[in-house]
């Protein structure tokens, strides 16, 4: 090998255990006693891949994944385009498979996975997947509702009332039914000790929550809350390899903001679940967030900090996040210097703003013997330009590098053969039908009622003039009695008198939000 390359390939002979991503190409050739690959012990601090649209991602993500699988290394995969499912099925052998995998030295098997697929909201195909609305926070709430600065306060400011009187946001019902109430003239005296909620807030936070619900997008929110843990687990076959859980999105393409955001819920509880590990021998997850600019595009201040402050920190307790995109600028630049991992395939320059994105590009990579702009323009569809963390943790040279072929299928699975994964699956009776439990609707709608009975009571008994009960007549009593009973009902009722405890009163239970304003375990 020329000496640059013989330099470079030095840089990848690490001793631990690694994954194989590809072999080096120097000089129009590919150079397969140099592999190119990356440390286990690396992949918790964090990475990104990136290229333009048909170059390689999906198939690159795949790779990566079948490996950790394979090294008892759970993973999770966003499905956007539906073409993610093969990695539960053995790959087909072809031609194209042969030559490349003699190419990059690569003795190529053919091999499944062990997978579990989710839906989110049970919309697809896949095990429903949904978090509650006090789990979910005002601070993710806000984003995919596209509220503005004062309307994310305002949202906290009702997240704060409900959390402290003990009224459960299970689903968006809750929500409205919490909203409505502090603007009505009963609720108005409930937040005046903690700044109010003007009625036309109010308004634009509700109308947000209904124009959400008529996109379907109620079905995301409510019990069984699904549980992050469950994407910890190994394949239950005992053979070791870590399960990969894919969440299938192709019937949510439209709803970006929500799905995005949905991701981050998922990475900010495991944050709260998980313990302090420190440096690890291998990940306890590895999180790829495939279109990630989604999650950055129209994000406030708070919640990029929010971001950044999760990724700074999710990597302590043994979880490696890749970002998965275009161009590295679509990720903010607090957030990019976190990613230690790099695989950059092809881009392109076709317009002046590609090219001043290319040139970005190039700046963020280690000095290198190539020539970045005119090699990231002529990469072909599986090859990226790579550069990782060693096992010292310091940069391994930039390397052109073909990459292997992924062993499973490239391409989707037969939808029966879907959803028979799906119906089989050991958890599919636990979250596949909604359960909708006593909460913040019901307890409102409780107290509304027995405030009418109240009402109807006094109405049809005013006082006497001379200060005397009126006459009774017997339909008189019947009336009063049936509205009586009506009263006694609501108003002895659990619902109402654990309104009525909670009302005015601090419970002393009032639910812990941490990060994005999500509920602390």
């Amino acid at each position: 090998m020329p000496p640059e390359a013989t330099e470079i390939a030095a840089g990848y002979g690490f001793t631990g255990p690694a994954l194989e991503l590809g072999a080096l190409l120097w000089d129009g050739a590919c150079l397969p006693d140099a592999p190119v690959r990356i440390p286990l012990a690396t992949l918790n601090r964090h990475g990104l891949v990136a290229g333009a649209t048909g170059t390689g991602k999906t198939k690159t993500l795949q790779l990566i994944a079948e490996q950790l699988s394979a090294n008892g290394v759970p993973v999770f995969l966003a499905d956007v385009k539906g073409d993610v499912s093969g990695i539960s099925a053995p790959g087909t052998p072809n031609d194209k498979v042969t030559e490349r995998s003699a190419q990059v030295g690569q003795d190529w098997e053919a091999a499944g996975f062990p997978c579990e697929f989710y839906g989110l909201g049970g919309i697809g195909p896949g095990i429903p997947l949904r978090a509650t609305v006090t789990s979910f926070g005002p601070v993710l709430l806000s984003k995919v509702l596209q509220l503005n600065q004062t309307q994310e306060q305002s949202l906290g400011l009702i997240f704060h009332y409900a959390d402290s009187k003990g009224l459960e946001l299970y689903d968006l019902k809750d929500l409205r039914a919490v909203v409505g109430f502090l603007v009505s003239d009963v609720g108005k005296t409930e937040l005046k000790g903690i700044g109010g909620l003007s009625t036309a807030t109010a308004g634009v936070i509700l109308r947000a929550l209904t124009a959400f619900e008529q996109q379907g997008a109620a079905s995301f929110f409510g019990e069984p809350e699904f549980d992050t843990s469950e994407l910890l687990r190994l394949a239950p076959d005992g053979s070791g390899r870590g399960l990969v859980s894919v969440l299938e999105l192709p019937a949510v393409q439209d709803k970006p903001q929500l799905f995005s955001t949905f991701l981050m819920w998922l990475l900010a509880d495991l944050f709260q679940k998980l313990p302090e590990v420190g440096d690890v021998d291998r990940p306890k997850l590895v999180f790829f967030f495939d279109e990630a600019h989604l999650l950055f595009t129209g994000a406030s201040k708070a919640f990029l900090e929010s971001i950044t402050q999760t990724v700074r920190l999710i990597r302590s307790k043994g979880v490696g996040i890749f970002f998965v995109t275009q161009t590295p600028k679509d990720v903010p630049g607090d957030v990019l210097a976190q990613l230690g991992n790099r695989v950059q395939h092809a881009l392109r320059a076709f317009t002046p703003d590609d090219a001043k994105a290319l040139k970005a590009t190039v700046r963020t990579f280690p000095k290198s013997p190539y020539d970045l702009e005119e090699l990231l323009t002529g990469l072909g569809t599986g090859e990226a330009v790579i550069t990782v963390l060693s096992e010292r943790g310091a940069p391994t040279p930039v390397a052109a590098t073909r990459l292997r072929a992924p062993q499973s299928l490239m391409g989707p699975v037969d939808a029966a053969a879907l959803d028979g994964a799906v119906k089989s699956s050991s958890l599919y009776g636990r979250y596949a039908e909604p359960v909708d439990r006593e909460s913040a609707f019901e307890k409102l709608s409780a107290a509304e009622r027995a405030r009418e009975a109240a009402a109807v009571t006094s109405a049809l008994n005013p006082p006497s003039p001379t200060g005397g009960r009126p006459a009774r007549t017997a339909r008189t009593a019947r009336t009063e009695k049936q509205d009586e009973s009506l009263a006694e009902q609501v108003v002895g009722s659990g619902i109402f008198r654990s309104l009525a405890r909670s009302v005015g009163t601090q419970l002393g239970r009032e639910i812990s939000r941490s990060i994005f304003g999500t509920r602390r375990r």
